[in-house]
């Protein structure tokens, strides 16, 4: 996953394969969503965080954060427009530390090593993350006390590590792959 040799594309090139990334993201979830948990229907798996932890290990921790949050911004109003307000700032949080925590890792030294620590450590991150978000925010936005919010714990925690464990997975098995045409 070392990139030293490849140059630096132009600032134009950068922001328009970062606006290609966002748009893939939300084709991505308005094709592919889908619960983890039955019990827990409005828990749904997508793939959006795919091609921002790729545009994140291709230009930085920052531009992942900037990617994550124009993408929730459009997804929540086209693709995911149901969950309104609540479902973008929940994917801005989840998203960016994720991002951030991966991001961090791997460019101090872009190796494959560091790049399993990072996702690893950025799954973990958005797990306890939005463990608290969630009993902070989701009574708020949902009108239900945080018992209520507690007893679903399980399955939020569980969703969130599952879904991040799985684009994250998905992220390091194709990033080298993909790469050299957003380093070009």
């Amino acid at each position: 996953m070392n990139q030293t040799n490849q140059t630096k594309p132009s600032p134009a090139t950068r922001l328009a394969k970062m606006g290609m990334l966002v748009a893939i993201s939300v084709v991505l979830v308005y094709l592919i969503h889908f619960p983890i948990f039955p019990a827990v229907a409005f828990l749904e798996y997508d793939p959006a965080d795919i091609p921002i932890l790729i545009g994140t290990f291709a230009f930085g921790p920052l531009a992942g954060v900037l990617l994550t949050v124009v993408t929730s911004i459009i997804q929540g109003v086209t693709v995911s427009a149901a969950s309104g307000v609540y479902g973008i700032l929940m994917h801005i949080i989840a998203t960016s530390v994720l991002v951030l925590t991966a991001g961090l890792i791997y460019s101090r030294n872009k190796t494959r090593r560091n790049a399993v620590i990072g996702l690893a450590c950025g799954v973990v991150a958005m797990t306890v993350v939005m463990i608290g978000a969630n009993m902070v925010i989701t009574p708020i936005f949902m009108g239900v006390p945080r018992s209520v919010v507690w007893q679903l714990m399980p399955f939020i925690a569980g969703f969130n590590a599952i879904k991040a464990g799985i684009n994250g997975l998905v992220t390091f098995l194709v990033y080298k792959r993909i790469s050299g045409f957003l380093h070009r």
